[in-house]
């Protein structure tokens, strides 16, 4: 909750200490408190969000299901989706919002949009690239890249790799991308042994 007042010919902010202890994270400037805007990530399903959600949260940790809406009559002749079918289903992956929405056959996913893994180790990586690439188009896995069962593009990498490629040494550096290039799922020891001119 929101409250403007004036004092000296200046507005200011004031946040109640439960919105800002609950709701929102604020950044001060001067003696004004502003809120930071928060980001949820709509994602676009035909059909499919409920499942796609399920399949999302199983995978990764701090993940769960927030909310639920469900289509009525209102707007029907637009939508064209049954009331009561679901509308959008909002979860958290990685403590991170996300929205599924049921909007039907109009759109796709494709590699303009996707969402990347930094992973600690191989096992992470392996880990991450079976769950996520299960079901997924094979033909779409390249460099690190790997699309789900639902078409969406996910990014599988190292933490390391964005070290490596930004070393000063040029042919370090460039040997890395040229090895990873080549590769399918990432392999943080062929990229290591790259990086070292091995």
């Amino acid at each position: 909750m929101l409250l403007l007042y004036r004092i000296n010919g200046q507005v200011e902010l004031l946040i109640y200490e439960r919105w800002l202890r609950e709701d929102c994270k604020a950044v001060s400037y001067g003696t004004n408190v502003m809120p930071i805007a928060k980001f949820t990530t709509c994602l676009w399903f035909d059909g499919n969000a409920e499942e796609a959600a399920q399949f999302y949260v199983s995978i990764f940790p701090d993940s769960k299901i927030t909310h639920r809406q469900y289509y009525t009559s209102a707007g029907e002749a637009h939508h064209g989706q049954k009331p009561g079918s679901l509308l959008i289903i909002e979860f958290e992956m990685n403590g991170q919002k996300f929205a599924g929405l049921n909007g039907g056959p109009h759109f796709h996913f494709d590699e303009a949009i996707s969402l990347m893994v930094d992973c600690d180790d191989q096992k992470e990586i392996d880990f991450y690239w079976a769950k996520l690439g299960d079901g997924g188009d094979v033909k779409r896995q390249q460099c690190g890249w790997v699309a789900d069962r639902y078409g969406l593009a996910w990014q599988v990498v190292p933490k390391v790799l964005k070290t490596m490629l930004a070393d000063p040494d040029r042919e370090k550096s460039d040997r890395v991308m040229e090895a990873m290039m080549q590769m399918t799922k990432m392999d943080i020891r062929g990229l290591e042994q790259a990086f070292k001119g091995e």
